[in-house]
């Protein structure tokens, strides 16, 4: 049996694990074809990103299932566990991977409703009189 590779990504509330295999690139997310998830041509490009920075889209079958947060959220979490399961399988990638910035986990997430507000930033209506 080949060797799988493993590694989880995170982005806002998205939490993906993805499972590298050597394999033909066929890529599945939550048991489906991965162009059926996600629909839009720029959500599939950016998952693919590691794996074409890399010249190693049709070695590797992907197995991701992602769970919360929406669909973009989804994808850069999963594009993230599949550059660290790249690093994983050769670390001599790595350099490769971070001038392309596939590395870093993007830390940017929704601000949490403050006490006295109707959201984070937004006040309530001032009334004068």
């Amino acid at each position: 049996m080949s060797e799988t590779f493993t590694a989880t990504g995170r982005r806002k509330t998205a939490v993906a694990r993805v499972w590298l295999t050597a394999g033909t690139g066929k890529i599945t997310i939550n048991n489906e074809p991965f162009e059926d998830v996600l629909t839009t041509l720029t959500l599939q490009g950016q998952l693919l990103e590691p794996l074409q920075v890399t010249n190693l889209k049709n070695k590797f079958d992907v197995k991701a299932v992602s769970r919360s947060g929406g669909l973009h959220g989804q994808a850069d979490a999963i594009k993230l566990a599949i550059a660290r399961a790249l690093i994983i399988h050769d670390p001599e990638l790595r350099p490769v991977l971070k001038s392309a910035g596939l590395l870093r986990r993007d830390p940017r997430a929704k601000e949490r409703k403050k006490p006295g507000q109707p959201g984070a930033r937004k006040r309530f209506q001032f009334s004068k009189r």
